[in-house]
């Protein structure tokens, strides 16, 4: 017999939590382009300075291994193998006097660069 408890942590572990200004930037560029379907699709890519780099689109259409995260109204879409790097990560905006970006706290990353869109494990 299984036990439920494992269940529920791996099945926690493998979320994508949007912060207050990730939703707040979203629903504001989602106001801009006038289209309610648009989600932010996150993507996970080999490459980059530290080994991954993270992908950021606007997508209207989900694909039969995409899970969606919703917060507010808000949509953010990634595949499962994609969801495999980034299990219990936040996804954030940042505005600062670097610029402004969405930014990924990866708890699985063992580095990232300081361009913020790459990473290692």
């Amino acid at each position: 017999m299984s036990d439920p408890f494992a269940l529920e942590t791996t099945h926690a572990a493998r979320q994508l939590t949007l912060s207050d200004s990730a939703v707040a930037r979203l629903l504001k560029l989602i106001k801009a382009e006038g289209d309610k379907r648009l989600m932010l699709r996150v993507t996970v890519s080999g490459g980059g300075c530290s080994g991954f780099q993270y992908g950021f689109d606007f997508d209207t259409e989900t694909k039969d291994d995409d899970l969606i995260f919703e917060r507010d109204g808000v949509r953010v879409v990634t595949d499962e193998v994609s969801m495999d790097l980034l299990a219990g990560s936040e996804l954030d905006f940042v505005d600062d006097l670097v610029g402004a970006y969405f930014k990924v706290n990866n708890p699985n990353a063992s580095s990232s660069c300081g361009c913020g869109t790459s990473f290692a494990i």
